[in-house]
């Protein structure tokens, strides 16, 4: 599969928002210094009251809870369907296939009843199922494996639902 494309008269420099030449230079990066792919992500979670809270990354803000606001674990199936977006529009971009559109649904099943302090398994998501529906016109049987390929591989919310992620918990508590 070719990394270069023309798709009618447009070269694929700029395909579905991505910037193809600027990926393909960070991949070049990466290939050469792996911890040039390092990340690592501080969020600041403040109460609102209620279930609401406001959540800040640097200077973006944004709010999950409350009635008019996702709540926690549907912000985390959104953070996952809203990632495979990403993946899927960044990886058809880098092997030529341009997107019209894409839709992800994600179904889970969670039980609340340990949330609310009652002795039973776990709060968190037994099983999430998904799906994508692509259109991209033109797409071979290969694009669409190796797309496939790339949700299950290279999914960074995928992969950290579908293992064990250390945590580490520090509770501090203060008179104000």
């Amino acid at each position: 599969m070719s990394n270069k494309a023309v798709i009618g008269e447009r070269d694929t420099a700029k395909l579905n928002g991505h910037d193809v030449e600027g990926l393909e230079a960070f991949r070049d990066t990466v290939r050469k210094d792996a911890s040039a792919a390092d990340r690592n992500a501080t969020v600041v979670a403040h109460w609102i009251g209620g279930s609401r809270a406001r959540v800040e990354l640097g200077d973006k803000t944004t709010h999950v809870g409350g009635g008019d606001e996702f709540n926690a674990m549907q912000t985390l199936l959104a953070a996952f369907v809203a990632c495979d977006v990403d993946l899927i529009t960044l990886h058809a971009a880098l092997i030529g296939l341009e997107v019209k559109a894409l839709r992800v649904e994600a179904t889970g099943h969670f039980n609340v009843q340990s949330y609310v302090g009652l002795d039973a398994p776990g709060p968190g998501y037994t099983d999430i199922s998904y799906k994508v529906v692509l259109d991209a016109p033109g797409a071979d049987d290969e694009q669409i494996r190796y797309l496939r390929e790339r949700c299950e591989r290279s999914s960074p919310v995928g992969d950290s639902l579908a293992r064990a992620v250390p945590r580490t918990l520090e509770i501090t508590a203060h008179e104000n």
